[in-house]
């Protein structure tokens, strides 16, 4: 896992080339990143399906409590798929300017 911190964002990236062990490994060290807009970057995997995606849901509704934002950056699904309540985006910079939206929302009392 490899974790990179830009002022109110972290972006976390899988390193390992397993989703399931990267979700366990992100869930248990949550408390470490709570305070922080997160971008989860799993898109070096080229086979996710939308299940895969929504394995991320408990941790995106936890975090977007907290008034922060939640973005994944992921390849080659269908966004049109993706549950309303997440946000999936094909490339970092989207994922940056959601986040900058996302803020300046929260700062004007959305």
């Amino acid at each position: 896992m490899k974790v990179e911190t830009k002022g109110h964002t972290t972006t976390i990236k899988d390193t390992q080339g397993d989703l399931t062990c990267f979700l366990m490994k992100l869930t248990h060290e949550f408390k470490t990143f709570e305070k922080h807009n997160l971008i989860v970057d799993i898109s070096k995997y080229n086979n996710l399906n939308i299940k895969d995606i929504k394995t991320f849901s408990a941790l995106s509704t936890t975090h977007k409590k907290a008034k922060k934002s939640f973005v994944i950056v992921a390849n080659e699904i269908d966004f049109n798929e993706v549950p309303a309540k997440m946000t999936v985006v094909p490339t970092i910079l989207e994922a940056h300017d959601i986040i900058e939206m996302e803020e300046i929302e929260r700062d004007l009392g959305f």
